[in-house]
Protein backbone atom coordinates (compact mmCIF):
# COMPACT_ATOMS: atom_id res chain seq x y z
CA UNK A 1 0.00 0.00 0.00
CA UNK A 2 1.56 3.34 -1.05
CA UNK A 3 0.30 6.95 -0.49
CA UNK A 4 2.19 9.93 -0.19
CA UNK A 5 2.23 13.12 2.31
CA UNK A 6 -0.15 15.61 1.19
CA UNK A 7 0.57 18.45 3.91
CA UNK A 8 -2.97 19.53 5.43
CA UNK A 9 -4.75 16.42 4.33
CA UNK A 10 -5.45 13.50 6.57
CA UNK A 11 -4.21 10.40 4.79
CA UNK A 12 -6.21 7.32 4.87
CA UNK A 13 -3.98 5.84 7.32
CA UNK A 14 -4.17 7.92 9.85
CA UNK A 15 -4.10 6.44 13.45
CA UNK A 16 -1.77 3.42 12.16
CA UNK A 17 0.80 4.18 13.94
CA UNK A 18 -1.07 4.80 17.21
CA UNK A 19 -2.23 1.20 16.23
CA UNK A 20 1.06 -0.27 15.91
CA UNK A 21 1.97 1.17 19.16
CA UNK A 22 -1.16 -0.38 21.11
CA UNK A 23 0.22 -3.86 19.47
CA UNK A 24 3.47 -3.39 20.19
CA UNK A 25 2.46 -3.18 24.10
CA UNK A 26 -0.66 -5.05 24.34
CA UNK A 27 0.65 -8.14 26.52
CA UNK A 28 2.92 -5.93 28.54
CA UNK A 29 1.85 -2.47 28.89
CA UNK A 30 4.79 -1.60 30.84
CA UNK A 31 7.08 -3.99 29.27
CA UNK A 32 9.81 -2.78 26.54
CA UNK A 33 10.14 -3.63 23.07
CA UNK A 34 13.34 -3.66 20.29
CA UNK A 35 13.73 -1.59 17.05
CA UNK A 36 13.24 -4.87 15.48
CA UNK A 37 10.28 -5.96 17.33
CA UNK A 38 9.08 -2.44 15.63
CA UNK A 39 10.12 -3.15 12.35
CA UNK A 40 8.21 -6.82 12.45
CA UNK A 41 5.30 -5.37 13.71
CA UNK A 42 5.61 -2.61 10.85
CA UNK A 43 6.03 -5.48 7.98
CA UNK A 44 2.71 -7.10 10.17
CA UNK A 45 0.70 -4.58 9.83
CA UNK A 46 1.65 -3.58 6.43
CA UNK A 47 2.09 0.17 6.91
CA UNK A 48 2.64 2.27 3.74
CA UNK A 49 5.90 4.06 1.96
CA UNK A 50 5.53 7.14 4.19
CA UNK A 51 5.01 5.08 7.68
CA UNK A 52 8.22 2.58 7.85
CA UNK A 53 10.07 5.57 6.64
CA UNK A 54 9.24 6.96 9.87
CA UNK A 55 9.89 3.33 11.86
CA UNK A 56 13.28 3.00 9.66
CA UNK A 57 14.15 6.32 11.44
CA UNK A 58 14.04 5.41 14.79
CA UNK A 59 17.19 4.97 16.28
CA UNK A 60 18.77 1.13 17.85
CA UNK A 61 17.13 0.64 21.15
CA UNK A 62 14.87 -1.04 23.46
CA UNK A 63 12.04 1.16 24.49
CA UNK A 64 9.26 1.59 27.39
CA UNK A 65 6.15 3.29 25.62
CA UNK A 66 6.64 6.70 26.31
CA UNK A 67 9.85 6.59 24.47
CA UNK A 68 8.81 5.05 21.97
CA UNK A 69 6.35 7.11 21.14
CA UNK A 70 8.43 10.65 21.95
CA UNK A 71 10.50 9.21 19.25
CA UNK A 72 8.30 8.23 16.32
CA UNK A 73 6.35 11.82 17.63
CA UNK A 74 9.69 13.13 17.06
CA UNK A 75 9.91 11.95 13.00
CA UNK A 76 6.43 12.76 12.55
CA UNK A 77 7.15 16.28 13.55
CA UNK A 78 10.25 16.76 11.37
CA UNK A 79 8.35 15.81 8.71
CA UNK A 80 5.82 18.00 9.17
CA UNK A 81 3.22 14.94 9.13
CA UNK A 82 1.40 15.29 12.39
CA UNK A 83 -1.75 15.91 11.07
CA UNK A 84 -1.38 13.46 7.81
CA UNK A 85 -0.63 10.44 9.91
CA UNK A 86 -0.96 11.38 13.78
CA UNK A 87 0.81 11.50 16.49
CA UNK A 88 1.11 8.46 19.25
CA UNK A 89 0.40 8.36 22.99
Amino acid sequence: MASYAKPGIRSETYGELQHLVDNLYKRKPSGTVTKVDVLIQAEVDDLDTDLQEVIELIPSGTYVRARLCDQINSIVTAHGWGFTYGTVE
